[in-house]
């Protein structure tokens, strides 16, 4: 009986650490305006992961389209800021990256070549 009620607070733990997980995750969901005015996206889950989708690009950005998505395996690393990897099927690249999300604001920095080279980026949120 000591035995079961162990496992059960373990799982019952378990479970409301990675909803809580979930929860704080939320605040990066959304719909976010690129700072420079040329894209568009919809942030949201996507299995394990969390998936930026190209919603809209502005007419004559090259390289880029609508639906264009990258897969971010992030989790929380302080408040507001998330870090991981990031995945660009399109591109074939995969990146280091930090987002940090402050309200209706959110910064993102994506780093390849062991960190050689990065790229930072603001958003803002949109209805």
């Amino acid at each position: 009986m000591k035995k079961m009620r162990v496992v059960m607070i373990g799982a019952f733990l378990t479970w409301g650490l990675a909803w809580g997980t979930v929860a704080h995750a939320a605040d990066i969901d959304g719909q976010w305006a690129r700072g420079d005015g040329n894209a568009k996206v919809t942030i949201a889950p996507c299995g394990s992961d969390i998936c930026a989708v190209n919603t809209w690009i502005k007419p004559g950005t090259p390289k880029e389209k609508e639906g264009d998505k990258l897969v971010m395996s992030i989790k929380p690393d302080g408040e507001g800021v998330y870090s991981g990897s990031a995945f660009d099927p399109q591109r074939d690249l995969t990146y280091r990256i930090t987002v940090t999300v402050k309200g209706n604001s959110m910064t993102t920095k994506g780093c390849i070549v062991a960190g050689l080279l990065c790229k930072g980026i603001d958003w803002t949120r949109i209805d």
